[in-house]
């Protein structure tokens, strides 16, 4: 999956994205990445990743809803090909993705979110300073085992470094598992998702301190007014039936979907089943 350098004007197409960088005031010096596909001026919708993913996580699920909607995916800092900061605080991912609205000069998108990308549409959705006109949350953390979370926790927070590239995508693995999921599909990801360290080590493209900023704050979802989708993977060990049920019990206009084959990584297991009804539910919007 080649990517290829564009500015904002000219967006990738349908299956072949370009990227641009670009900061904002309000981010501080921090210079974001983020991948397009699809033809400007169609409804806008924003791809967010989970922590210590990056805009290239979607790049097998973007081309199928670019068909109708210019898609964006985005970098948080700390992922992929965005600024590494000395530091990452609480809130930070929010402002990354208020500073891509405001790039895009979108006004009214839908977001889709990922795990920790869900947490933060969720919250920009609640804060009531963008109107999105729909939201997706995949497999948001909620319910589950405490002990499991602890362990994935530690999981996430180890820095690994390999001798070479080819070493570093032999040992990507999702975290957690992605059973289901295709091995082309993994390595795949994998190969967008390494880079060269100044010591000559190959290493992921995700800063472990990423986990202090994930926000855990109960949102009132009362405040947030546009249709949600809520996708669950069956076979998920943090979101339980119970705990996806209950968020959407409080938002207002959500409804629940749960994908068999399918565990954390929905759009991993079971991606051609998560197009569906992401396109589904966009296009009823």
């Amino acid at each position: 999956m080649g990517t290829v350098q564009c500015p904002f004007a000219t967006v990738g197409s349908v299956t072949e994205p370009c990227s641009e960088r670009f900061t904002r005031p309000e981010l501080d010096g921090v210079h974001l990445n983020a991948m397009h596909w699809g033809e400007p001026g169609r409804p806008i919708v924003v791809l967010a990743h989970g922590g210590g993913a990056n805009a290239h996580w979607w790049g097998h699920l973007a081309p199928a809803l670019a068909t109708s909607f210019h898609v964006v995916a985005l970098d948080f800092r700390g992922h992929g090909e965005s600024d590494f900061p000395e530091a990452i605080e609480l809130g930070d991912f929010e402002r990354d993705l208020h500073g891509l609205l405001a790039h895009l000069e979108a006004s009214n998108p839908a977001l889709v979110g990922h795990s920790m990308g869900g947490e933060v549409v969720l919250r920009v959705a609640s804060e009531g300073r963008v109107k999105p006109r729909g939201l997706v949350l995949i497999d948001v953390a909620r319910g589950g085992d405490p002990r499991s979370r602890r362990r994935l926790r530690r999981a996430l927070t180890i820095r690994h470094a390999y001798r070479s590239r080819q070493d570093a995508v032999e040992r990507f693995r999702f975290v957690p598992q992605a059973v289901h999921a295709e091995e082309a599909l993994r390595e795949g990801i994998a190969s967008q998702s390494v880079h060269r360290e100044p010591d000559g080590r190959w290493s992921f493209k995700a800063d472990p301190t990423w986990i202090d900023a994930v926000p855990t704050q109960p949102v009132d979802g009362a405040t947030v007014r546009c249709p949600t989708l809520f996708l669950r993977g069956a076979e998920s060990g943090l979101c339980s039936e119970e705990g996806a049920k209950a968020l959407v019990a409080g938002l207002p206009r959500a409804r629940l979907v749960t994908l068999a084959r399918a565990g954390h990584h929905v759009h991993m297991d079971a991606p051609d089943a998560t197009a569906r009804e992401i396109r589904r539910f966009l296009n009823g919007l």
